[in-house]
């Protein structure tokens, strides 16, 4: 296990490893990398949407296929050849902005909903699960070491969070939400929002105490 994360680097090198073959089919498709990184982001919008007007079914399982283009992209970078800065600072935006957009749409149906303790667990789900990705791309900005390295620090990367919402979504959808948190379906998408900003808020701990636990100077450089 990388660094207290769920997700060891073995593991990851595995997925990387057996998704491959997609990748190589999608680019020989024609499909680019910003493609399918834009792609994702629409996939996750539509996600949002989905939440915003209370399919919480859909929105889970629309939601989760959107964040795994996040692999497909840049598999099909790396298989290709065109792994690029541009394409990086793509990914990344674009990454955070439909995540922004599902946490979004989960707190505006929640509040049609009437369950307004799902709208603050959401607010801040949201708010945490950004914090984990600026201090990854804050102190790789500043020179602290990083590289693929850093997405295995912590508890709850990106990968972790999505299997959590997912699962809430799908929860939800399944028995129903409304505004008792007594309900099922309330309990389970509470639980998976609440969870998801708890093991995010711990994660940029970790990012941060590993940054700071570094030489000073590299500060300075």
């Amino acid at each position: 296990m990388g660094k207290g994360s769920f997700i060891s680097p073995e593991q990851r090198s595995g997925i990387r490893s057996k998704i491959e073959p997609i990748a190589l089919a999608m680019a020989r498709a024609g499909l680019t990398p910003n493609m399918l990184t834009l792609i994702g982001f629409a996939i996750a919008s539509i996600g949002g949407v989905l939440a915003a007007v209370e399919w919480w079914l859909l929105a889970g399982i629309v939601a989760t296929v959107g964040a795994g283009f996040d692999m497909f992209d840049g598999a099909v970078a790396r298989a290709t050849g065109q792994v690029s800065k541009v394409g990086a600072f793509m990914d990344s935006t674009f990454d955070r902005w439909g995540e922004g957009v599902v946490y979004v749409g989960i707190i505006i149906g929640a509040t049609r909903a009437d369950f307004d303790l799902a709208a603050w667990l959401a607010a801040a789900a949201l708010v945490s699960a950004f914090m984990v990705s600026y201090t990854r791309a804050k102190s790789e900005s500043l020179g602290f070491s990083g590289g693929s390295g850093r997405a295995a620090i912590g508890l709850a990367p990106r990968e972790v969070r999505t299997v959590i919402l997912g699962v809430a979504l799908v929860g939800a959808g399944i028995f129903g939400v409304s505004g008792d948190i007594a309900d099922l379906g309330s309990l389970i998408l509470a639980a998976g929002l609440g969870l998801i900003a708890v093991l995010a808020t711990i994660t940029v701990i970790q990012r941060v105490r590993f940054v700071t636990s570094q030489p000073t100077d590299l500060h300075d450089s």
